[in-house]
């Protein structure tokens, strides 16, 4: 049966965040709040919570999950960053954008994309998602909370423990999100290419992007 956190979303309290990080640490899932939508998290190297997030999502390995990381110092630990586009990832982080990029050796091979070696990341611009990554001190492994033949993530705290309070250890309730998911762009090629056309806006990273077909 998970936990339920009312935590303030503009000022998380500490003791409650410290709590949510224990229960990561133990290797609990969690779903929580960001920028974008709600989310479902485990930490980095888990990899039964990884295997019940892709059950609880109905997605296989072939579906890029997503490092989520507390800042852009953090990022450059688990992907390679091109110089042609560092001052623009750097200067659209923390924001509701996703990067696809080549992944390093500190992430786990059964976490990247099996065939491309590529691994999502994003830095997300919410304080409880900020201070629960402070205190973990490392990425979550996460995906959007779209529950299995939906087509929109689950933005209702109340929803989400009714739906999946056997499934996941926590919920985070701190009020609705804004209910569009990141924009992805995949930067692991030669050129930039908007997998998906979200929140975060393309042009404020400074980058000629082709849409993808």
């Amino acid at each position: 049966m998970a936990r339920y956190f009312d935590i303030h979303p503009a000022n998380p309290q500490r003791r409650a965040i410290t709590q949510v990080a224990d229960l990561v640490r133990e290797g609990g899932v969690i779903a929580y709040p960001t920028d974008s939508c709600y989310a479902l998290g485990c930490q980095l190297g888990n990899k039964g919570g990884m295997e019940r997030i892709r059950a609880i999502r109905g997605i296989d390995e072939k579906h890029h999950l997503t490092l989520v990381c507390r800042d852009f110092a953090q990022l450059g630990q688990f992907v390679h960053v091109p110089n042609r586009i560092f001052r623009a990832i750097k200067a659209a982080t923390p924001g509701s954008y996703t990067f696809i990029l080549e992944a390093t050796k500190e992430v786990p091979r059964r976490v990247s994309h099996p065939s491309r070696r590529t691994i999502g990341l994003r830095v997300p611009d919410h304080p409880v998602t900020g201070a629960l990554l402070d205190l973990l001190g490392q990425p979550l492994l996460a995906t959007t909370l779209i529950p299995p033949g939906a087509s929109e993530p689950m933005n209702d705290a109340a929803l989400i423990r009714e739906r999946f309070e056997k499934s996941v250890q926590a919920i985070v309730d701190a009020g609705a999100c804004p209910m569009q998911p990141t924009t992805v762009i995949d930067l692991s090629g030669d050129a930039p290419v908007v997998v998906r056309l979200g929140r975060g806006d393309p042009a404020l990273l400074g980058l000629t992007v082709d849409a993808e077909a």
